[in-house]
């Protein structure tokens, strides 16, 4: 709703100076409000919220954010531990601490480098990479999720306006049924009853009633979607904006209509094997994520290999002496040396870590065996209840909407010509409003199930959710 004021200073010719400034407020005021009613009834597509969702979800950004870690740990792994300087005053005598008394008096400098065992550094710096390659397919994988958590969040807040639609287009038939019985039993010409007229104003009573919960639905949705859109609407909108937007989301007339990948598997005739539909789900972000920690966790048994081999270090010192007592010269000493450990007890070290990691590799293929049941369980859910969907929508859009429609015409013409009950006028109309809202249910059902179906393939299409019709018109 639009509100504007028309102020004319021609009407006020006692107001003096002190007017301006107050017909200037009630001009801002007024364009206040026209911007706010604009952007609450700004249209919100399908397409639009989805992408808004994604580019708005902090959680990339986090798990961004955890990749730079990793890298960034890789490359500080794969680098040699720091040298060990040491100071010190070796064979000072105890009864003069005279550094010339005694010939083994020197003060000593040396340095230690460690080597760590075979190629344990090269293999940790594999391991972290392998690690970070996993987390641009969990972005992927996110991404997908969250047009899928959006869309049908979408869906369900078009279902709920829709009907709320419905239902108040419908309301002023019955209006009309309630005046026409009031009519017909004042006049006391007809066949009306009291008992119609009450009937007439219950159900009246009852669409208010249904449309007090779908307003009550549409809030919860309109809340959710919200939650996904807060980010875009505080960069377009300040925060009175936002309270509007939040309570009057328009999502337009149309029905988007999502094109579905890989319809081939779900509207295909040949019965397709789970092996070959596993070629299509290694593809999926979620498999490919799960295969980097496959190969991390294989490095992780040969980085485990790696301490049966020892680890060395090379050490040098140089001492200084100073002269003797008469003046003559001493010779300063070097000393250079080679440490390492010898990993003969490996029962209960070596061999346990190696166990452990290879335990944890196989841990993981199990997780990954899992994974692929549950994408096969759910493309076996998905595809069965849409073909069964759209063998219902198929049957309300050539049967039995059709026969209701018939129906209410048939009972309002039996009713006009006083040979007819009020009361199955009202049953009806009642049926043909339900099966309009069964209808429109179906169709929003099919859309979220093509959503859940395109994520399941999500892997053999780059740009998932790019290719949206809405009606007969793609938006790419």
């Amino acid at each position: 709703m639009f509100f504007s004021f028309s102020i004319h200073q021609r009407n006020f010719p006692k107001l003096g100076r002190g007017f301006i400034p107050s017909s200037m407020a009630l001009v801002l005021l007024s364009l206040i409000i026209n911007s706010n009613a604009a952007s609450a009834n700004e249209v919100l597509t399908f397409d639009r919220a989805v992408k808004q969702a994604q580019q708005n979800d902090p959680w990339l950004t986090g798990n961004k954010h955890k990749e730079n870690s990793l890298l960034a740990l890789s490359r500080a792994a794969n680098t040699l531990p720091d040298p060990k300087m040491s100071l010190s005053i070796a064979n000072l005598p105890t009864d003069g601490f005279d550094f010339s008394q005694e010939g083994m008096t020197q003060f000593k400098v040396g340095i230690t480098q460690m080597f760590p065992r075979g190629n344990t550094l090269e293999i940790k710096d594999h391991q972290l990479k392998l690690q970070s390659q996993a987390y641009p397919f969990q972005r992927q994988d996110r991404q997908a999720k969250v047009a899928v958590t959006v869309g049908s969040l979408w869906l369900d807040a078009y279902r709920v306006q829709q009907s709320i639609a419905l239902i108040e287009s419908n309301r002023s038939l019955f209006e009309q049924l309630v005046d026409v019985a009031q009519a017909s039993y004042s006049s006391a010409l007809g066949k009306t009853r009291q008992q119609d007229i009450v009937r007439a104003q219950l159900e009246l009573t009852r669409l208010d009633d249904q449309l007090d919960k779908l307003a009550q639905q549409k809030n919860r949705f309109e809340g959710q979607l919200f939650q996904w859109l807060n980010n875009y609407l505080i960069e377009q909108n300040n925060v009175e904006n936002q309270i509007i937007a939040l309570h009057d989301i328009n999502l337009g007339e149309k029905l988007v209509a999502i094109d579905l990948m890989q319809a081939n598997l779900v509207y295909g005739k040949q019965w397709q094997k789970p092996e070959q539909l596993v070629r299509y789900f290694a593809q999926h972000p979620a498999v490919r994520a799960m295969d980097k920690r496959i190969q991390a966790t294989q490095s992780g048994v040969n980085l485990a290999e790696q301490k049966y081999k020892p680890k060395w270090g090379v050490n040098a010192s140089y001492g200084y002496r100073d002269d003797d007592p008469l003046g003559n010269s001493r010779a300063d000493f070097m000393s250079i040396g080679v440490t390492f450990d010898l990993p003969l007890f490996t029962e209960n070290r070596q061999d346990q870590q190696v166990k452990s990691a290879i335990s944890q590799t196989e841990a993981v293929k199990t997780d990954k065996i899992l994974l692929l049941r549950q994408l096969l369980g759910a493309y076996s859910s998905s595809k069965g209840r849409l073909l069964r969907l759209n063998d219902r929508e198929s049957l309300y859009r050539s049967k039995l909407l059709p026969q209701t429609h018939d129906q209410a015409e048939a009972s309002l013409t039996a009713y006009t010509n006083d040979d007819g009950d009020f009361s199955e006028v009202v049953r009806a109309r009642i049926a043909v409003l339900n099966a309009e809202i069964d209808q429109l249910t179906i169709e929003v059902e099919q859309q979220k199930i093509i959503l859940e179906l395109n994520y399941l393939f999500v892997g053999s299409l780059a740009n998932t959710f790019s290719q949206v019709n809405t009606n007969k018109g793609a938006v790419k």
